[in-house]
């Protein structure tokens, strides 16, 4: 019965995932195996459900509302009602454990051991099972038990004081870079993991940090410092040392402008009725335009003069495949975008009264199993008696049970 409620055999046919994170890094996780054709089960508190079904936007129906933030993040799952401080609870979740190819969650370090499900106990009943730990600071260290979200991430993790403009404050990115970079790792942590279980039989931990993982997104700063002790500081739109390779007015907004190669140097001088200057021997090669001050007094004006009397759209038109340069559009705009539909990156998925949600698609583009992003969320606990039957074997009795107890919605 439970294969009625999952597409058609994914890439990850046949793997069960346990769900039991809250708001984003976690659960984006589960949902992108989800996307790839798991069964994932989205396994909630009935007494401190996912806080993210409160979260903005909603799509409404008079007085009836479902979170579109939560339905974009946990699309595809089925859901149950648990509570593992319940009598029974805890041994209901074990049952599913038993039948589980990877776990996820994403509580501070020992809530997990505190409830009596920790890694040791779940994988003495299911020794194969991947056991997924997004946290803020990992299951190490010191600073394990710290509380963390994802300005912590930023913080900590050196992001936040390289962003900005010189001479300012320095801003956080402007998206929760520190779990949407966890959630990345922690995929591709489960997907390496479960291969090592399905040739082995052996599961194991796998334990990602949002500030490490916020580290890892740093690029060139860390050897940097090693090498040539500079520490990386706010450079606002400006790329540490490549030029040109940032952001240009023109005629009605903005654009990214980035033929920094010789090649590519040539190309837009010929492009923009310059081709003398491609042998200008003050700014020839591409070291020469990488000097700041070079950059500043001959290379910077010129690009700006050849964009400026030009629409984005013109500008978009003109270059083509020729040289990279790329309107700074809104999210309007890409939603909007064709090319975005090309590309099947914005799905939807119908709400029955509530109405239709559009939201973004699936990026890992599988040829031959392709992801099924377009799917609803659940509602609280809708699953509960479908996948407790179909994966514990449970009985209506043990599920009445259950219910009388507390542990089960």
């Amino acid at each position: 019965m439970i294969d009625s409620l999952v597409p058609g055999p994914g890439a990850l046919g046949g793997v069960v995932v346990l769900d039991l994170s809250r708001v984003l890094a976690g659960p984006y996780a589960a949902q992108m195996l989800a996307d790839l054709g798991a069964t994932v089960v989205k396994i909630e508190n009935p007494r401190d459900p996912d806080v993210s079904r409160g979260f903005p936007p909603y799509l409404t129906d008079g007085d009836e509302e479902f979170s579109g933030y939560y339905a974009q993040y946990n699309r595809g799952k089925l859901g149950v009602g648990l509570d593992l401080a319940a009598p029974g609870g805890v041994e209901t979740l074990i049952d599913l454990v038993r039948r589980a190819d990877i776990l996820v969650e994403n509580f501070r370090p020992g809530t997990m051991d505190k409830l009596g499900v920790g890694y040791d106990v779940l994988r003495e009943a299911n020794p194969r099972l991947v056991y997924v730990a997004v946290s803020g600071y990992g299951q190490t260290g010191s600073r394990s038990r710290r509380p963390a979200f994802d300005n912590t991430a930023q913080a900590a993790g050196g992001l936040w004081s390289m962003n900005g403009y010189p001479d300012q404050p320095p801003v956080r990115v402007g998206v929760t870079i520190g779990d949407l970079s966890a959630t990345l790792f922690a995929v591709v942590g489960a997907l390496a993991a479960l291969r090592h279980a399905e040739r082995t039989g052996e599961g194991q931990l796998v334990d990602v940090a949002q500030v490490d993982s916020v580290l890892a997104l740093t690029e060139t700063a860390v050897v940097d410092y090693t090498v040539r002790g500079v520490e990386a500081a706010p450079a606002g739109n400006e790329h540490a040392w490549v030029r040109p390779y940032e952001l240009f007015d023109c005629a009605d907004g903005q654009v990214f402008f980035g033929a920094y190669t010789d090649k590519l140097w040539r190309a837009s001088c010929v492009l923009f009725g310059s081709p003398e200057v491609a042998d200008d021997p003050e700014i020839d090669t591409m070291r020469k335009r990488f000097d700041p001050e070079v950059y500043a007094q001959r290379v910077k004006p010129l690009v700006s003069a050849w964009l400026a009397p030009y629409t984005k759209a013109e500008l978009e038109e003109m270059a083509g495949d020729v040289i990279p340069l790329t309107a700074v559009k809104t999210i309007g705009e890409v939603v909007d975008d064709a090319g975005t539909a090309e590309r099947d990156m914005i799905v939807e998925a119908d709400y029955g009264s509530l109405g239709t949600l559009r939201m973004f698609g699936q990026p890992i583009k599988l040829s031959a199993t392709p992801a099924t992003p377009g799917r609803v969320a659940n509602r609280f606990a809708e699953h509960s008696d479908v996948v407790l039957t179909a994966l514990a074997g449970y009985d209506a009795e043990r599920l009445g049970a259950l219910r009388a107890s507390g542990a089960l919605s």
